[in-house]
């Protein structure tokens, strides 16, 4: 080969070489740009991730201060609950009783352990307490207290035992609550004298009060006789553990309000009595018709049955001669019948027009007889009858009438002069009871006299 083909062809292959050299500088610094994005990329993320460990090492701490405290706290508030608990004597499964309250004008102790006096009492508080233990007790480890409560009208009730003839005076019953108080330390036979509401009143608020005891196991309530206690029921159970909290005490069959509210009910019927009083009136010259078998706890239960203190009633006599506009009803002339030491009610004449106005109100529209009779309701805005209201002469004649349609706890004993309820039947015309509903016993009617209506059972 000669020198110009070598030189022509090693010149060329040169260039090719200083060619690729150039590429390879071109590469060579977009690697040197791709490692520097790179190391400065690496560089952000560990500055980030350097930040955000720092910052969660401090929520870190914090928590541990948080849970700390919160530990303490608890602790604290532990302490200071164990103390209120100490304080307030809630103590679980410690000291745990069993609350009895019974109205006692309804549920009676049968008549064995009142004609023995203060040892029957003794005798049926200590029956008593066996009957409740054996039936509640619920823990074998624990002695259970029983506490008893009976309230009534102990006058009243001993008046009504001695006409039923179960006891032969009314000083046994004094003497058989002697010895029922003396039998237990927490056992009370307590009077409240006339008014059913105060039996109702000691009733209900203690049945309060022991529900909202821990401690209290279970509440025995002997109202089993009065539906008006139903509604109360209904107000205070509010779930199953407050109503299996509750049992009813059963002595005469329980009245269909309360069973209807499906609290559980028991019965002790060796000790008190299944059967109504039957209350006989003394014997007067005027042949009586035997009583009925209404009981001393129905009686009590009448409307306003409890006699007033002494008023003067507003109850001119009409003596208008009657017009279209205006018609007067009198009472027919009563019968000569003595129904005993009170006698005859005087007869109240009123309006007819306004007897049938006020016949008409119904339910929450009805005026309350107390207030407008007997002055300010005790019951103030709990009284479901109306108060404000102003009534004529004439409407406070037929406010007299119906209150006379309810019979007076004493009967033919009251001794309040202007006692506004009823001593004997004011509906009996001709010979007949026209009233449709009469609250009054059979012997409280004259002799002889018919019922054009069907009698309650209780009446």
């Amino acid at each position: 080969m000669d020198s110009k083909e070598y030189d022509q062809m090693g010149g060329q292959g040169l260039m090719a070489f200083v060619h690729r050299y150039h590429e390879y500088e071109v590469q060579k610094e977009t690697t040197h740009e791709f490692i520097k994005d790179l190391l400065l990329y690496a560089e952000g993320l560990e500055s980030h991730f350097r930040k955000e460990n720092h910052r969660l090492r401090q929520q870190l701490g914090d928590a541990r201060l948080d849970l700390e405290g919160s530990t303490k706290s608890r602790k604290d508030l532990q302490q200071r609950l164990k103390d209120l608990e100490t304080r307030l004597g809630f103590v679980p499964d410690r000291n745990p009783y069993i609350q009895v309250l019974i109205d006692g004008d309804g549920l009676i102790f049968k008549e064995q352990f009142v004609k023995q006096g203060v040892e029957g009492g003794r005798k049926a508080a200590e029956e008593l307490r066996k009957a409740i233990v054996e039936k509640f007790s619920y823990s074998e480890e624990t002695a259970i207290e029983i506490s008893v409560k009976v309230v009534a009208n102990v006058p009243g009730l001993s008046r009504a035992m001695k006409r039923d003839g179960c006891v032969e005076t009314e000083t046994i019953l004094y003497s058989f609550i002697s010895g029922f108080n003396q039998g237990k330390a927490s056992f009370d036979f307590v009077d409240v004298g006339h008014g059913k509401e105060r039996t109702d009143a000691k009733i209900l608020e203690c049945t309060r009060f022991h529900l909202r005891n821990f401690n209290c196991k279970q509440v025995l309530l002997g109202i089993s006789h009065d539906s008006g206690y139903a509604s109360f029921l209904g107000d205070i159970i509010h779930d199953d553990d407050t109503k299996q909290r509750i049992t009813i005490l059963e002595g005469i069959p329980t009245v269909q309000d309360i069973v209807a509210t499906g609290i559980g009910i028991t019965s002790f019927k060796n000790i008190f009595r299944t059967e109504k009083l039957r209350l006989k009136s003394p014997s007067l010259s005027t042949p009586r018709i035997p009583s009925n078998g209404a009981s001393y706890a129905a009686i009590t239960q009448a409307k306003g049955a409890d006699p007033p203190p002494k008023i003067t009633l507003p109850i001119p006599l009409k003596t208008a001669t009657p017009t279209t506009s205006s018609k007067t009803l009198a009472k027919p002339p009563t019968p000569v019948w003595n129904p005993g030491p009170r006698g005859l009610d005087p007869p109240i004449q009123v309006n007819v027009a306004v007897l049938e106005r006020m016949k008409r109100r119904k339910d929450q529209d009805k005026l309350c007889n107390n207030h407008f009779l007997r002055g300010p309701c005790s019951k103030g805005d709990e009284c479901s009858f109306e108060h404000n209201y102003n009534p004529t002469k004439d409407e406070k004649n037929v406010i007299a009438l119906f209150a006379r349609l309810n019979p007076c706890t004493k009967g033919q004993d009251c001794d309040v002069d202007n006692c506004i309820y009823g001593h004997h039947c004011p509906s009996v015309v001709n010979g007949a009871c026209t009233h449709p509903h009469c609250k009054f016993r059979v012997d409280e009617h004259p002799p002889g006299t018919k019922f054009k209506h069907a009698r309650h059972p209780d009446w």
